[in-house]
Order: structure tokens, then sequence, then C-alpha cells
């Protein structure tokens, strides 16, 4: 065993012992270690090196917040992590772990050379260099600046891990599992309410966990731990979730909760997940996340062996780990002596206690007396020295004390600054911190949520005080949640009243311009930098923290936030809470984008949606393609058929006899009320009040800005009923828009909007027998052409099913829409299908569509426009009410702009070569010859080969393009330059004879 670790001390399992690695080399823990107290306990302080300096960096603290240590963990051949905090990280037999950010070694880093050429990296120095010369930017300065950035190594593999979520709900949710936490969730728990108690750790306690001398109700702090953690085990109506942190507190009591479920684990079951993701709706919430220490600010602070006094308490207790073996410690706080008395209880031999304070208890300094510990009040430090570990400390007197500076030998240094509650969750609710001057920090204020905090973490720092707060937060969650519950009372024994100061920049007696006392670790922020920052015109804590990065790093400013603060107030003159506090967001600690995705991932990474008719596709081996969030048939290839093959008989199939076509995905809204013509003539740009019930109607939508958002064909029922219909991808923005403007701008309309998309399955029916199928099949409906003319719209019956039947057509054929019942459209599709075999049916997909509807020059929104195309460049003028007084986007189309010759209009091309198919989004040129960069006019939105046509076909968007019919134009290929002659958007049947064929 090594000689750090303290046989029996702990709660660490000695009869398991734990093998893993660390760069390589092989050292052993024990079951319930951290990968930072077992290499702590092989002696081991530097694991890796700084972000900007490439400093030696070591062991700052002993949970979440640590912004030092941070790993690469290999989990299996196919997955290495990056970033993993050594002080939460549980190894497991095999582990394997790296330390990251040098080269070539962490010993002898040659990125250490700009820890030499300090001066030459201040604050905001990445704003003012590689500026020049501009033309090495891309071959020089990004490649060298993309190199550098970044800490660990990301992974290049897939991660081959499974991630789980779930939702639930409870009257209270407790965040913090340590004393107060636990009294909070027995009060409410022994109340009926139902409970979900969680914290990050592997074990709950919290502080109980590091401490040995306090006694609760007549026992020891580890004792009472154990009786209660049983008796909320035995309550059926409360939840324990270990390894589980609260990363975000959201609008309405919702927490999103991080659970790691087999990350500590060698044999991991097949097929467990490795994180669960808990997103909870509770009732009431107790914060108890207790307080986070404060570092000191000095010279050299940052030098492996230098750490949080609470952490090496954490280390000694906990895990049975000596930090060193003669320590210093330096503090402003009465909490770091109890380390120190710790430490020295347990065989440590404590060089020192250097405590800024000049008035220290009695009780402290005979306890330090009677432990052989010399203790120097009124002192500083004022440096460290040493390379890859601290070896000694320069401790200086301050404010008036007697003595000379003196060097002190050590092998590690213990700081504390003082106590900072944990607000993050708190803040991520937009609830008021208000500052408390006599702790130099923010405290919970004005709730915005149904919450309550207590313990620590609202400023109650003693531990008789922390379980009364918990308990009474308790009892008040149950009782706001319908329950009645009882605070109950403490008595503890041990407790030492701890008092101390904010945590301060300490004097140095060094060069200031050489001195390097560091404030935010991970990003290599120091107190000069934050100076500066304010010397740079930077007065607001926001602006300073982006300018130097402070806070920036992944603890989220949970050490240094406060320290940042309080010099930057320092340096501009004012107080602390003039200066501002920086914005805590989720998550509360880094999170695997695993966790967040859940199930989400691979074939369930977004939700396939299927039509009822999808299926029987499927059984007909139809090729499939994605449209939105859709799967929809994209051709239905024969033996020995290629896309383009089975396309081309499609397509001659539908302008021969008959197709059938899929629709189901295209977006539909019922409009119903007394006012829903009004609301349509307001929403589209065509008039709607006169139109006749029984008639349809191609409607389209803009924006405010004038542009084309969405465009489809809407059917009149009755005089206070519309079905509308919208594109595939548009239905739910249409709605939304539809609904934004009902309710802001029209609240007046007595209109009511409902989503059908999934109540109608949609069976399109085209070509020229089209009617000889349905007619047998239709009751209730007169099919004759003088009844039922092309643009009608029809409720009845067919197959037996009740049907909202149209007649429309987006192949240019004539064309039925066929709206059943979803639950009825594979049925009433296979009855079609069986009985139109007669007239040689051909079901067709997507590609086929495509194709014939550009031969008729139907546009497709968001192909054939872009987000800034009016109705008139795409040719849709005569979609304009000309007498409307008002439409959405109408005032927009009569800016200047929008009037413009020259804007981009949609035409047609037909290339020089007939046979060559252009490439979608291909670029146009008027003139070829022109010299690189050509200015480019516009490009092709939609190019097929038309097996009607027997030529290639093509829709481009062309500056000016509607004046220039008959000009040709160029498209540059990487291989070759095209012609292409510009025509009207119109290629088969002008005439529109065939829409009665």
């Amino acid at each position: 065993m090594s000689t750090y670790r303290l046989s029996g001390k702990g709660r660490v399992d000695y009869d398991k012992p734990v093998r893993f690695t660390f760069n390589g080399t092989s050292y052993t823990g024990y079951e319930g270690d951290t990968l930072a107290s077992a290499l702590l306990a092989n002696g081991v302080h530097l694991v890796g090196r700084s972000f900007k300096y490439h400093r030696p960096r070591g062991f700052l603290s002993a949970g979440s917040e640590e912004p030092n240590a941070l790993v690469g963990v290999e989990h299996g051949p196919a997955r290495c992590e990056p970033n993993t905090r050594a002080t939460v990280l549980e190894i497991y037999d095999g582990l394997k772990t790296t330390s990251q950010n040098h080269w070539p070694s962490l010993e002898r880093d040659i990125g250490a050379i700009n820890d030499a050429l300090y001066m030459a990296f201040p604050a905001g120095f990445y704003y003012k260099t590689f500026m020049w010369p501009k033309s090495f930017w891309n071959k020089v300065y990004e490649p060298f600046i993309r190199g550098a950035a970044g800490l660990g190594v990301s992974p290049k593999e897939p991660d081959p891990d499974t991630y789980a979520s779930r939702f639930a709900h409870c009257d209270v949710l407790i965040v913090g599992a340590g004393p107060t936490g636990l009294a909070a969730a027995l009060a409410a728990g022994r109340s009926g309410a139902k409970v979900i108690i969680v914290d990050e750790h592997c074990e709950l306690g919290g502080s109980l966990l590091s401490e040995t001398d306090a006694g609760i109700d007549g026992q020891s702090g580890w004792n009472w731990l154990e009786a209660t953690v049983e008796a909320l085990q035995a309550l059926d109506n409360v939840t324990l979730l270990p390894r589980t942190t609260a990363i975000g507190y959201y609008h309405q009591n919702f927490v999103g909760l991080c659970q790691r479920l087999t990350d500590h684990l060698a044999d991991v079951p097949e097929g467990a997940p490795r994180e669960r993701m808990w997103k909870v709706r509770a009732k009431q919430v107790v914060l108890a996340q207790g307080a986070i220490e404060k570092p000191l600010v000095f010279d050299g602070n940052d030098r492996p062996g230098v750490m949080l006094a609470g952490a090496a308490r954490t280390y000694l207790n906990r895990y049975g780990v000596k930090v060193g073996d003669r320590p210093v410690v330096v503090t402003s706080h009465d909490s770091a002596w109890l380390t120190a008395f710790d430490l020295a209880q347990a065989g440590v031999k404590v060089a020192a206690i250097i405590d800024i304070r000049h008035s220290v208890s009695e009780h402290l300094l005979s306890q330090a007396q009677s432990l052989g510990i010399e203790t120097l009040t009124g002192w500083s430090v004022a440096g460290t020295k040493g390379r890859l570990r601290v070896n000694s400390v320069r401790a200086i007197p301050i404010g008036g004390s007697s003595g000379s500076a003196r060097e002190i030998a050590c092998d590690a240094l213990l700081m504390c600054g003082g106590w900072n509650p944990s607000v993050h969750l708190f803040s991520h609710t937009k609830g008021k911190l208000e500052w408390n001057e006599s702790e130099q920090t923010f405290l919970p204020g004005e709730h915005t949520e149904n919450a309550r905090c207590a313990g620590a973490g609202n400023g109650a720092f003693g531990l008789g005080n922390a379980l009364a707060q918990g308990a009474q937060a308790g009892a008040e969650a149950a009782g706001d949640a319908g329950f009645e519950a009882v605070a109950e009372s403490y008595e503890v024994t041990g407790e030492f009243d701890l008092t101390g100061i904010s945590s301060r920049e300490l004097p140095t007696d060094r060069n200031p311009g050489k001195a390097k006392a560091f404030v935010d670790f991970q990003n290599d922020v120091t107190a000069k930098d934050i100076r500066l920052a304010v010397r740079e015109g930077f007065k607001s804590i926001e602006h300073v923290k982006r300018y130097t990065t402070t806070g920036m790093a992944t603890d989220q400013g949970k050490t240094s936030n406060i320290n940042g603060l309080a010099i930057a107030a320092d340096a501009v003159k004012r107080p602390a809470p003039a200066v501002g506090l920086t914005t805590f967001r989720p998550p509360y600690t880094p999170t695997t984008f695993g966790t967040f995705a859940g199930y989400s991932r691979g074939r369930l990474f977004e939700v396939t949606r299927k039509t009822s008719i999808d299926s029987w596709a499927e059984e007909q081996g139809a090729a499939f393609e994605p449209v939105s969030l859709w799967r929809r048939a994209w051709y239905f290839p024969k033996a020995g058929e290629d896309m383009h093959a089975a396309v081309a008989r499609e397509c001659a199939a539908v302008r021969k006899s008959l197709g059938i076509f899929d629709a189901s995905t295209l977006g539909k809204i019922e409009i119903v009320g007394p006012d829903a013509a009004e609301f349509m003539n307001r929403m589209y740009t065509n008039p709607w009040t006169k139109l006749a019930p029984g008639r349809c109607r191609y409607g389209l939508l803009l924006g405010e800005d004038g542009f084309i958002r969405d465009d489809g064909v809407i059917g009149r029922l009755s005089q206070d009923r519309f079905h509308v219909t919208t594109t595939t991808g548009g239905a739910a923005r249409v709605l939304q828009m539809m609904e934004d403007y009902l309710q802001t701008e029209w609240p007046d309309l007595k209109v009511w909007l409902t989503s059908t998309t999934e109540q109608w399955a949609v069976i399109a029916l085209n070509g020229p027998n089209a009617r000889r199928l349905i007619e047998p099949l239709v009751e209730g409906i007169d099919l004759s052409e003088e009844a039922f003319p092309h643009m009608s719209v029809a409720e009845g019956r067919i197959c037996g099913v009740p049907t909202r039947l149209f007649r429309m057509s987006f192949t240019g054929e004539r064309g039925y829409e066929i709206n059943v019942p979803a639950r009825y459209g594979r049925a009433v599709w296979e009855k079609l299908f069986a009985d139109g075999q007669a007239y040689d049916i051909t079901p067709y997909g997507t590609e086929t569509m495509h194709v014939l509807r550009a031969e008729k020059g139907y546009i497709i929104v968001g192909q054939d426009t872009d987000g800034t195309l009016t109705p008139q460049d795409a040719g849709l003028s005569w979609a304009i009410g000309k007498k409307k007084p008002d439409f959405v986007g109408k005032r927009s189309l009569t800016r200047p702009d929008m009037l413009k010759t020259d804007r981009k209009q949609l035409v047609g091309l037909l290339t020089e070569d007939p046979k060559v198919v252009l490439e979608e989004g291909a670029q146009i040129v008027f003139d070829p010859n022109q010299s690189l960069p050509m200015t480019m006019v516009g490009h092709v939105t939609s190019s097929y080969w038309s097996a009607s046509l027997g030529r290639s076909i093509a829709l481009a968007v062309v500056e000016g393009g509607q004046a220039r019919m008959g000009e040709t134009v160029h498209i540059p290929m990487p291989d070759s330059t095209l012609r292409a002659t510009i025509t009207g958007t119109v290629f088969y049947d002008p005439e529109n004879a065939r829409l009665s064929a």
C-alpha cells in the first residue's frame, strides 16, 4: 500500500482492490475511489497542462467544480471520451486514462514555451493579433489556431453506447443529498409526498462524508447518515438517485437530470444504457446544492500540489488519502484550520497555518498549538516554487504584522478563501441574486419558481443551521404540494462556529510583471489579465469575462467567478454588485451529447412519420426518400430497372392511362367559423370571400416581407368551412403562422384552426382514365363534367367510406385527390389498385411527381423558391387579388426593390444538347468568358429528363429572366460550360387540354 494511503481510514472498500492505468502506468486503488483520490494515494499530483501557457497542473478540488484534472478515458476500443473530470470519475478494473494538452510528454511539454513567452499572450491578445498580413489568415493563422485549440482529443469513432431517457413527476424534487437535502427529504417523505432526491456523487451524504467530528442526535455524522438513508429507502414514496446531476432548471419547475448508470462498471451488461436523462416536473423544488470553496489568488497558486483545503479534507476522511507529507495551509476562513487539524491527527506533519486575518479564534489557535502546528496570523502567501509540484511557499507579513518574509518547505499547499454558495440552478430560473457584504458573495433572493434554497447554498454554512433549514424547506415544500409535514429538529455536537472573510488577491512582493496569480485555472486567466481588461475599458463583468475568457471553462466559473468579480470591482473602484454577475446557463456541468439525444439516434434520431399506405408501398419494393419528417415512396422499380427507367415508365403510364400516388403527407388544416372566409382573405394573396362552396382555388401564402412561404389547393366545403392543404414540410409552420396572426393581430375574428394532416389519407389518381375508375365506387357525388368540373370539391362516399373528393391536378392530367379517414387509407388504395388493373394502373412516387409537375411548370415551394422570391418573380402575379385591400405581405410587394426588373425570376431552361440534364443548384452566367470570380446571375432549381418530351427540361431563377425569353445562358461545370435557352416554365400541354381529357 502506498505511503499516502492511510489504512483503514475513509469509506473505500479495502477488500476490493482495483487496477487501472494513467498514461500507460498501472496503479492500484480501491472500490469507492475516484481517479483523483487513487492517483493522489499513489503520490501523483501532476495530471495535465493548462490551456494557454501549458503550465503543469494538478488537482484543485474533489468535486465537479474541478478545472484542472481533465483526462481522456478509454471505454473499450471504440470509445475515447475527452475532458472527463478525474475528481468524479469512479475507478474500475481495467480503466485506462490519459492526460491531455501536451506533447511529447506530460513531464516535458514543448508547449510550455508559451509560459516563458507569456508577456506576448496577455488577455485579449487574440483580438489584436493575426490581423496582418491578411493573406496569412487562411494558410498560416487559421490552421495554427485550429491545431492549438481545444483540450482533449475528440473521438473519431461513432459512440457505441446507448442512452436512455425518462419523464417523471413528483411533489418535491430535492437537489443535493448532503445533510440539508437529507433533512428536507425526511420531512417531505414522511408527509406522504412523492419525493425525488438527487446527488451527483456515487454516495449520498455530501459534506458529512468529509467530516469525522460532527455528531447529530447523539450519534456520529456517518451513523446518522446511514440511518437516514435507510429510513428514506424504506419510504415507497421517496426515490433516491445518486450519480445524478441536476444540469438545468427550466420554467414551471421542469428540471433536467443526468444519471450516470454504467460508467463505474468494468463489465457493463449488454444493452445497458450508459446514462439516462430524467425530465422531471415537480410541484416544489428544494435546492440544497451546498457551497463551493473559493481559491486564493497569489503568484504560483496553480502549481501541482496547490489545492483547496476542503478538497484535502475530503481526500483524507472520505478516501483515506493524505495529499502530502508536509502541507502548508493558507486561509481566510476557519474551515481550513479543521483540515489542518484532521491531517495532524492522522499523523501528517502540517508545516504551518498561514491566515490572512489578524484575529483568529483562540480555540483554533490553542488546538493548533496542541497539535504542534505553527500559526502565522496576519500573514499571506506571496508565491510558490516547484517545477512539477510545489516544494515551498513564500510567506510574508501583511498589514503591520511583525516578522520578515519566510520560505517554508512543503509538498502541498492547501488554500481556502471562504465558501461560495452554489446558485447556478437558482440562476437558471432567472431568480434574483442578492449581494451579501459580510460573506462577499451572492445569495439567492427573490424566487421565480416554486422553489426554496436551503443550507450552505443559502448561506447557512454551519451543520446545525443547514439541518434546520433543510427540514424546514422540506416541510414547507410538502405543505405547498398539499401534504402535512413537520420540520424535525436536530441536535448537533462537535460543530465549530465557522467564520471567515472574503477571498482576496493576496499582496505580492514580486515584480507584478512576472507574477502569475491565477483566477481561472483552466483558461489561464490571471488577476493581471482582469486588471488589464478594466484598463482597456471593459467595466462590466460580462465584458471582462468575454475579453479574458474567465469563467468560460467547463467548470462554468464555479471556482473563478467570485474572485474575478472581486478583482474587477477593486480595479474599477466600485462595489461588487455594481460590476454585475455573469449569467449562469445550463448545463450545470459538462454533459454528453448522448444523454441529450437519449433514444433519438440512428433510425430514431428523428421520428419517421409514415402514412397508412406506406406499408403497401414497402411490400411492393418501393424505394423511399425522406421528405420533412415523412418517409415517402420515391419510385417503384421493377426487376432490372434503375431509378431513371422506373421514373420514365411511371411518367408514361400517367400520361397514357392512369397513375396512383400517395399524397397523404400534404399538410391539412381545417379552418372553421363565421369569419373563416375573411380570415382566408387576409392570410392568402387570393380573394376568398366570393369563392362558392364546392369550389377550390390555388392559395399562395406570403410572409410580411412579401416573399413566398407556402402554397396549396384550398377547398371551400361550406360558407364557414375551408379545407386547406399545405406543402408537406410547411404544415406545422403554416399552422403556427396562422395561429400567430389570429391570436395577436385579429383576435376579433371568430375562427378556429385545427390540424388534420394525420386525419386524412390522400390518394391522388391522375390520367385519362381516372374518372372511369372511381365513378362506380363513388356515392353521393355527381362526377359529370358539368357538375364536377376541374377545381371542385365535394363530400360523399367512396368504397363505402366517407370521402372529401377534390377534382384537381399536380400533373397536368385529369386528376382527383381522394381524402378518406386515415384508418381506411390502405383499404381504399387496395380497392382502387385492384379495379384499376383494367386500366393498367401504375403506382408512382415522388420523383415521377416532380417530373410531371415540372413539365407543367408547377413550382415546389422551397425548391423553386428560396425565401427571396415574390409572386411576380415566380410568375404567379395572377394569384394576387388585385382588388383586395390587404393581405399578409401586400405592402412589401410595393417596395421599390420588389419592383426592380432585374430581380431573379423563375424561367424555364432548355439545354442546347437535349440529352444533357443540368445539375440542380448549378450556377448560371451570362458571359462565360469573364475572368474569375464570375458574376453569377442565377441557378438551376429543378432539372429532369422528360420522357414525354424526349429531352431534358429545367427550371431556374435568372436575373431579369422573364424579359430574356429566347436568350442563351451558360452553366459553367468542372469539365465544360453548358449552354441553355431561356423559355417559359410550361413545357407540356400549355393549353391545359388534358385536364379534362
